[in-house]
């Protein structure tokens, strides 16, 4: 698919969440690299490594938190075009009956609760611009089919909902000029995917940054995987 996308971001500003490491630093990096002012989100402003990132507190579980660093954001620099939202967890791996509710309850409130309530705080400064972009790094386990496979179902179920969360934006927001769309990374060696995965942060982070550089009146609404569009 033909997409019209930015070379150049110089002037626009991102925040990515879990910049610090994995899928999360290689997002902001390419993103910095471009020219944009890229706020990095961590819960430890040590953890972020990248010398042109500014350092961001964020604790996606604490509202308040969440208030105080998009009012930051708004403080400094007036504007937001680009959220990447790709902080992430992964719960114990068991079935549900076997998966302790702390476990449920902190994937949820990590994968899916923080993103929604960053995004809503975050949307009058992404809807001060047509072509703002959301991007939401969910994962090939949100299928809703059949064979989408067993174990990990807090992960799955706040990764379906990330995906609808991308539907919502869409729907509600398109006509605005919002730009949002779900990317799936693959099987990435990060902390979460394990040393023997198939691909490098770098390769992981490829569509979610390409996602972030579309052009006003680009393909939204859609989940994508290795820049192509594919089902939910």
């Amino acid at each position: 698919m033909a997409v019209e996308t930015y070379n150049s971001l110089g002037g626009q500003v991102a925040l990515v969440t879990g910049a610090t490491r994995g899928i999360g630093a290689a997002i902001a990096a390419d993103l910095s690299d471009r020219g944009a002012t890229v706020y990095a989100g961590a819960r430890n402003l040590g953890d972020v490594t990248g010398t042109e990132l500014l350092p961001l507190e964020l604790d996606l579980v604490d509202e308040d938190a969440v208030v105080e660093a998009v009012n930051r954001i708004d403080d400094e620099k007036g504007r937001l075009d680009i959220l990447v939202n790709n902080a992430g967890v992964m719960d114990s791996r068991s079935a549900l009956a076997e998966m302790p509710t702390k476990v449920i309850e902190e994937t949820l409130a990590t994968n899916l609760r923080g993103p929604l309530l960053l995004t809503k705080y975050a949307l009058p400064l992404l809807l001060w611009r047509d072509g703002s972009r959301v991007v939401n790094v969910s994962s090939a386990l949100a299928a809703l089919r059949s064979d989408a496979g067993r174990g990990m179902p807090a992960y799955r179920i706040s990764k379906s909902g990330l995906n609808a969360l991308t539907a919502y934006l869409d729907a509600e927001y398109g006509d605005q000029g919002l730009i949002a769309n779900a990317a799936c990374p693959g099987w990435t060696r990060t902390d979460m995917g394990g040393p023997n995965a198939e691909r490098s942060p770098e390769e992981g982070a490829d569509t979610p940054a390409w996602l972030a550089r579309f052009k006003p009146d680009g393909p939204r609404g859609q989940f994508w995987r290795d820049r192509q569009v594919i089902d939910w």
